[in-house]
């Protein structure tokens, strides 16, 4: 989109495409005037595995996006999910160059931070500041100004395999259109659902979708721990489909409508119909032997976020308690078995912060589609609205005829002092 005030977010999942176009107005709120879903073809477990499919799916939601919001889209904020994301804590020190921190010190001392040993076939994705010391002062969030002799940085690496990042990056490309940024989803997923007050205290969000389990964990107003778990709601489908021997679509149909994740919920006198394979006659089956197919692979998924979360070792540290969000999570009695896992406090979280359509969006299956959006009206909107100053490269060219005499030494020396 041309205009600055225009922002889309693409939620490629494993089980649908989400195609959000929303407006930034004047006073920095996001309000949605376009919605694009269609089922997703080509992914699994979130990493593309199919390249035709998954551009037909993402065209498919761009044009119903378009053709609700009435414009053209250009370009896009793309999520990414995946078991080959990994996550590490790093941590940098510089000196302060003039007594007082300036963006190039900021810039240096995140240099350092990220200087790790990466495998040759990851790539960064993110670099999230946690926190800066000032001269061993902790806690400080914005250092920029303050006085000092050495600054350090904790920051949060999240890394991505080049070849799953290509993948993405060449599926929206063949719609015609560009990638301003792509971002893990459950990063995306922590701007829609969780308040400030929870990612101060500490707390663990679990974005359960088709086909992987995003945790991200924030103690003390920073993300401190992301892991991706391979397992979701489309094993809880396939489970369903070979435990009642029913096609996998009908599966689909009956986890969404009639499943529970706890069995003792489930009424044993609530029948439903089965439909079978073939020409096989439909069978009646009680709720409650539903629940009892899905609850052990419920409780198997909280199992392994629970090991995940002592494994990061913050499992004491998030006070307010565990947050669930995702399509699969709305699932009946799913908050239930989880506070008698976690044994601590469960809510089901729908995503806020937006404006317009809130009857449609207001579903966790919307939650990462919408942290996108805030997300890049955070990261892009800002500067595509303010004009921006042009470096001072930009300006040495507009001299150029000037500076031809003293050849490129001297255009070199003029630079840097101009610039130090």
């Amino acid at each position: 989109m041309s205009d600055g005030n225009m922002i889309v977010a693409l939620d490629i999942g494993t089980s649908k495409v989400v195609c959000l176009v929303a407006e930034v107005t004047a006073d920095d709120r996001v309000e949605v005037i376009g919605i694009g879903s269609h089922p997703s073809r080509g992914l699994k477990r979130g990493v593309v595995v199919n390249i035709e499919s998954t551009v037909n799916s993402i065209q498919r939601a761009i044009e119903e996006a378009e053709l609700m919001a009435g414009c053209k889209i250009h370009s896009v904020t793309v999520g990414i999910a995946g078991s080959h994301i990994n996550s590490m804590n790093s941590h940098g020190i510089v000196a302060v160059r003039d007594r007082e921190v300036t963006d190039y010190d900021l810039e240096r001392v995140i240099d350092a931070a990220k200087a790790v040993a990466i495998p040759a076939d990851q790539k960064i994705l993110h670099i999230l500041p946690q926190e800066y010391l000032i001269d061993n002062q902790e806690g400080i969030k914005e250092p920029l100004g303050m006085s000092g002799v050495r600054l350090e940085a904790k920051v949060h690496l999240v890394t991505g395999a080049i070849n799953a990042i290509q993948n993405i990056d060449k599926c929206v490309r063949r719609c015609g259109l560009e990638v301003d940024g792509i971002v893990l989803e459950q990063l995306a997923s922590s701007f829609s659902v969780l308040t400030d007050d929870e990612k101060d205290l500490g707390v663990c969000m679990v974005d359960i979708g088709g086909g992987t389990t995003d945790i991200a964990i924030f103690t003390a107003g920073s993300i401190r721990h992301t892991a991706v778990i391979p397992i979701a709601g489309d094993q809880v489908t396939n489970d369903i489909a070979m435990a009642l021997r029913t096609p996998t679509t009908h599966a689909n149909d009956i986890k969404i409508k009639y499943a529970c994740a706890l069995a003792q919920l489930a009424s044993s006198s609530e029948t439903i119909k089965v439909p079978s394979v073939g020409d096989r006659p439909p069978r009646d089956l009680s709720r409650q032997a539903l629940a009892e197919v899905v609850e052990p692979r419920y409780d198997e998924l909280f199992n392994l976020v629970q090991a995940e979360l002592r494994r990061s070792g913050f499992e004491d540290l998030v006070a307010a308690g565990i947050v669930l969000t995702g399509g699969t999570s709305k699932m009946e009695g799913a908050v239930e078995l989880a506070e008698e896992i976690f044994h601590m406090p469960v809510r089901l979280a729908n995503p806020q912060g937006i404006e317009g359509m809130s009857d449609i969006l207001g579903n966790p299956i919307f939650a990462t589609s919408i942290g996108l959006l805030q997300y890049a009206s955070q990261q892009l909107g800002p500067r595509e609205r303010q004009p921006q100053k042009q470096p001072l490269v930009a300006d040495v060219a507009m001299v150029q005829p000037l500076q031809e005499k003293t050849g490129l030494i001297g255009r070199v020396k003029e630079w840097f002092q101009g610039n130090f």
